[in-house]
């Protein structure tokens, strides 16, 4: 009971927080208990999360486990898998902006070919990075209450942030086809597919326009993972693979379409190449010359 009811909390308080800053930023008069009220309910939530999550944790200690294992295992108990994965993004994420500053790129083994796919959504990027700036200058300078500059500053200047890192994750986090032939898609921390090269049965240039979100499956077992709502490739599978959802979901597919920014460079080393018989060849066995019966010269 206990832990749904902590599980509970956080779908509840999060968003009447957002509501809560929402109504401040809209100018709706609130009254001086709520904001009081609003910071103990959250203040309650963690006392609520803390109070499930610490037996869990003992009993795991108790059988055995790290102190390491032993939170893992008491977070993923109370706390729900897409709350899970959306932290985890996002520190990969701000992780990938500080590998993107240096100029470095997340795990390409040696002999791997690295494929880019962030062409189609660079411009929108940079537009919605220029937009959340000035958004966050004139509301901070139009909006009169510190209180909610503060929490204005705070949101803009982190959401800013978050959007170059969202895409710093995709310019250094690549596709890659490795030395054995093998691909691994990724779109930047939210998405990664690994597909051994014995699967692949076949790879050709094939540009789609679709609408839609970032990863869809359809029911004949296609995945689009998109790019600017397009696709640029296409690979054929052998038999369905798994994948995991940004939000934690499974699926399988046995065709994938997904966007790299040379398509054609990306199939030339994914089609896989017909084996040519080698006929095999016969040694040839010299004659044996017979001796020659022609008699010598007269002594």
């Amino acid at each position: 009971m206990a832990l749904r009811a902590a599980r509970g909390a956080l779908w509840v308080v999060l968003p009447a927080e957002l509501a809560l800053v929402v109504c401040l930023v809209g100018g709706v008069r609130i009254t001086g208990a709520v904001l009081p009220a609003a910071e103990a309910l959250v203040v309650g939530v963690l006392a609520l999360e803390a109070a499930v999550m610490w037996p869990l944790y003992t009993a795991r200690r108790r059988a055995g486990d790290g102190r390491r294992a032993a939170a893992r295992a008491a977070v993923r108990a109370v706390v729900p898998v897409a709350v899970r994965r959306l932290v985890v993004h996002e520190l990969r994420a701000l992780h990938s902006l500080g590998v993107w500053a240096v100029r470095r790129r997340h795990r390409i083994p040696e002999g791997a070919l690295p494929f880019s796919y962030t062409e189609p959504q660079t411009g929108t990027v940079w537009a919605f990075f220029f937009a959340s700036v000035l958004e966050t200058v004139v509301l901070v300078l139009v909006i009169p209450w510190p209180l909610v500059h503060l929490i204005l500053l705070v949101v803009g200047v982190y959401g800013t942030v978050l959007i170059i890192a969202l895409h710093a994750a995709c310019v250094t986090r690549p596709h890659v086809v490795g030395a054995d032939g093998s691909l691994r898609l990724r779109y930047g921390a939210l998405f990664d597919l690994s597909v051994p090269a014995s699967l692949i049965t076949a790879a050709r240039v094939e540009r789609r326009y679709d609408g839609g979100g970032l990863v869809r499956v359809g029911e004949d077992g296609v995945l689009d993972l998109a790019v600017g709502s397009q696709t640029s490739v296409t690979v054929e599978l052998a038999e369905p693979v798994e994948f995991v959802r940004p939000l934690g979901r499974r699926g399988s597919a046995r065709t994938l379409r997904f966007h790299a920014d040379d398509p054609r460079a990306a199939v030339a080393v994914l089609a896989p190449r017909p084996v040519t018989p080698v006929t095999p060849v016969t040694p040839v066995t010299p004659e044996r010359t017979a001796p020659s019966s022609t008699p010598g010269p007269p002594a």
